[in-house]
């Protein structure tokens, strides 16, 4: 049996119960948020909610999903602004999360705040993490690989590393600080892999070694 489209007042019940649900897990954390607060932030009736969402998991999984395509939006928007040259593109992207790791009112990427809550590795919630996580590691080893470092798998780690470390830095960075301790720590990666890339083009060809 095929199922029924969603209607607008559908679409629009799902929006209203979704969005509170976001504000609320964001501020407070999931389980400090119950359904009945979300049926009371969203306006929406309990019976209206659990149709569109049969269980808080469930919930919980649509606003990191949210999130996620949020988040690959606003990157893919910051890189279709920059110049083609890949290392710029890569500094316009740290620029971006320096500022939205020192905005008001920032509490830490969801993605990570939300999988901390759960143990169970398979739960939805560490699911989408993983593959959000698994993303960044892909996307920034793709803008690496462009600007020749060695092992350009081994670089974008330690950037996404280092972007998760922002993300967690729970106010340490402050608006002057975190663009600049970003891409001076992206820099330095950069760095390391051009001369580890250079040292073993050298090791290759005898370069600087003494002759036996």
């Amino acid at each position: 049996m095929s199922r029924k489209a969603a209607t607008p007042a559908d679409t629009g019940t799902a929006d209203k119960v979704l969005a509170a649900a976001s504000r609320l897990f964001y501020v407070n954390g999931i389980r400090a948020v119950g359904m009945d607060r979300i049926v009371a932030e969203s306006g929406v009736a309990k019976t209206s909610l659990y149709r569109h969402f049969d269980t808080k998991d469930a919930l919980v999984a649509a606003f990191l999903e949210r999130e996620d395509r949020e988040f690959w939006q606003q990157w893919d928007g910051v890189v279709a602004a920059a110049p083609a040259d890949p290392k710029v593109r890569l500094m316009r992207i740290l620029d971006w999360i320096g500022k939205r790791v020192s905005r008001e009112g920032y509490r830490g990427c969801p993605q990570i705040n939300v999988a901390a809550e759960f143990a169970d590795p398979e739960h939805p919630a560490r699911r989408i993490r993983r593959r959000h996580k698994a993303a960044m590691v892909e996307r920034l080893k793709s803008i690496v690989a462009q600007i020749k470092v060695s092992r350009p798998g081994e670089v974008a780690v330690q950037l996404a590393l280092l972007i998760d470390g922002a993300f967690t830095s729970d106010g340490r960075l402050s608006k002057a600080d975190a663009v600049r301790i970003l891409q001076n720590g992206a820099d330095a990666l950069l760095r390391d892999g051009s001369l580890k890339r250079n040292g073993s083009r050298a090791a290759k060809h005898g370069v600087g070694q003494e002759h036996r």
